[in-house]
This record gives structure tokens, C-alpha cells and sequence, in this order.
């Protein structure tokens, strides 16, 4: 059984892992012989996020011969923002990668990041160069939605994805000075600031199995995020009130001239078209306000973000 060389390793890897027990082994192979080839002080953290298959038991068997493998297990499924904050409080690496179980994030640059980071940099994104992996229609959405949280939020995740290096110094700020439940990991490591430096990748396919993320995670992660960075459609809200004004007036004003010419006031199609205007300004007024409040009213609760079951490899369970 092979045993870390220091109380703290150098590198922590992060794989959060939702019903992942078929390609697991594999990626857990494959990851930790290009740690070897990095450093000899490294462990790497499962968070098995409520999974329904076997996740957790090959995690399991996996350190019973390598103690350097480690594992978390969720009550239920939290959701993979929770997944990479567990991940983030148990490691103890003075730097932190999170990468995917699939292995659509290539370890094989992993050595390009540390090298990175041992040069300076805090925090090392891994971008992606191309989605040829996602069909079109969910590439015209993670288009669509990252410019506009990129530009509304005042932060770039062109591109981004989770697999990022994070120096200690950033895992600590995440962890312990940013206490909102709420998270929306990619857009706190922009917002962060310090020294960033970016990497280019190709998404690989998938071997094992379907992603587990569809359309709505996508779009919910979306109003995660741009609540969570800007109160920009808060002013929607204002600028549907400016136009319901102006059709107010308009309308009013035709009305006018009408009765002052003696002509018959436009009735019946013009109050419809106007009725429903209003209406759909007021009900998407309503629904952008609600999403505030619903994201205040999780805040407030306090509900810890996530339960843990079992863990294996580690002290003090943490939540």
C-alpha cells in the first residue's frame, strides 16, 4: 500500500462522480499514473454524488490498495456544484484540480497545469477550444448563455468548464470567505481574481455511458449563475414598465386624435393587442423578481449544501 511522502500532499485532484461506477476504474487508473509522472505527493478525492449504481464501492475497493484514492459519499444527490465544495473542503493540496470522472477532460494536461501553477499562477482555467461533442442545438445554448452572464456578470467564462487547477490560497477563499449555498463554481473562480492563466482542450467523447447533464441543468445552472453575479435582469423589470408606459401613451394618444376628428376610438383589437402585451410584461416582470426571491429564500434557510453519508480515506467527516 503505497503512502503519501508528506502529511499534505502537493496536488489534490477532485472527480465528482454521479452513477460513474462503470468507467470509474479506468479514469481513476488513468489519472493517478499521470499524477505519478508529476509528483510523488498527490491524493485524489471521489465525491459520489448520491449515485444509484456501484460508484462508491469501486472507490471503496480502489483504497483498500492505493490509500492515496479517497472517497465521499452524499445521502442523496446534491448536484455537482455541491460535489466540487465537498471536494474543495476535504482536500488538503497545496493545489486542487477538479476534472470529470468521464474523462471528456483530458488529464493529459494536467502536467501543463501544475507546471503553471509552480510558475506563479493562482488559478489555471482549462477552456474548451470546441463542443464538437455536444449536439447543436446544446452548443447554441452554452453559447448563447455564456455571453450572456459573460457580459452581464462582468466575468469571462467563454468556454469554461469545471476542470480548473486552484492554488490553496483560492481553494480557502472558496471554501471558507464566499459562504453563499447558492454556487456556481466556473463564475466564483473568474471572479476571484489573482493571477490566471488559461489552457486550451478538446472535448473527448464519451466511452461509458450519456452525460448525465441535459438541456434544463443547463438552463438552471444558467439562472444560478446570473442571479448569483448580476441583478442586470432586475432591471428588465424597469425597462417592460418604460415600454408598457410608452404603449400606454401611444395608444392613448391614437385614441385621442380619433375622437378629435371625429372618427370612431380603435376598440375592440386594440385593447386585446394592448391587454395582452401588458399581461406578458407583467407575468415575465413576475417570474424574473420570483427567481430572485426563490435564490434569497434558499440563502436564508441556511440548509447545508449537501449530507455525507460515508467517506473512506478520511478523518473528521466535514459538511
Amino acid at each position: 500500500m503505497n503512502n503519501p511522502l508528506t502529511p499534505f500532499p502537493e496536488i489534490t485532484v477532485l472527480i465528482p462522480a454521479y452513477n460513474e461506477g462503470e468507467g470509474l476504474e479506468r479514469a481513476l487508473s488513468t489519472i493517478a499514473g499521470i499524477l505519478e509522472t508529476i509528483s510523488k505527493d498527490w491524493e485524489i478525492i471521489v465525491i459520489d454524488d448520491g449515485s444509484r449504481d456501484n460508484t462508491y464501492e469501486r472507490v471503496c475497493r480502489h483504497a483498500l490498495t492505493e490509500s492515496r484514492v479517497k472517497g465521499v459519499s452524499f445521502s442523496r444527490n446534491f448536484g455537482k456544484e455541491a460535489a466540487l465544495l465537498a471536494g474543495l473542503k476535504y482536500s488538503q493540496g497545496r493545489a486542487v484540480i477538479a476534472i470529470d470522472a468521464d474523462l471528456q477532460h483530458p488529464p493529459e494536461l494536467m502536467p501543463d497545469m501544475v507546471a503553471k501553477w509552480r510558475d506563479g499562477a493562482k488559478i489555471v482555467h482549462a477552456v474548451k477550444r470546441n463542443r464538437k461533442t455536444d449536439s447543436l442545438g446544446k452548443r447554441l445554448a452554452a453559447l448563447t448563455i455564456n455571453q450572456i452572464i459573460s457580459r452581464m456578470g462582468g466575468i469571462n467564462i467563454h468556454n469554461s468548464s469545471d476542470f480548473k487547477l486552484l492554488d490553496r490560497e483560492i481553494v480557502d477563499i472558496l471554501v471558507y470567505q464566499l459562504p453563499e449555498r447558492q454556487r456556481f463554481f466556473r463564475g466564483l473562480s473568474s471572479w476571484i481574481g489573482f493571477r490566471e492563466e488559461y489552457i486550451e482542450f478538446d472535448v473527448s467523447e464519451r466511452i461509458e455511458n450519456e452525460s448525465k447533464w441535459s438541456f434544463w441543468s443547463l438552463v438552471e445552472l444558467s439562472i444560478t449563475a446570473l442571479t448569483s453575479f448580476t441583478s442586470v435582469p432586475l432591471r428588465i423589470v424597469t425597462f417592460l414598465g418604460l415600454m408598457t408606459l410608452v404603449l400606454g401613451f401611444v395608444v392613448a394618444s391614437e385614441a385621442l386624435w380619433s375622437w378629435y376628428h371625429g372618427q370612431a376610438v380603435s376598440g375592440f383589437a386594440t385593447i386585446i393587442i394592448t391587454l395582452l402585451l401588458i399581461g406578458s410584461f407583467i407575468m415575465i416582470s413576475l417570474g424574473i423578481i420570483g427567481e430572485y426571491i426563490a435564490k434569497i429564500y434558499e440563502e436564508i434557510k441556511a440548509r447545508p449544501p449537501y449530507l455525507v453519508k460515508s467517506t473512506v480515506g478520511i478523518g473528521e467527516t466535514k459538511s
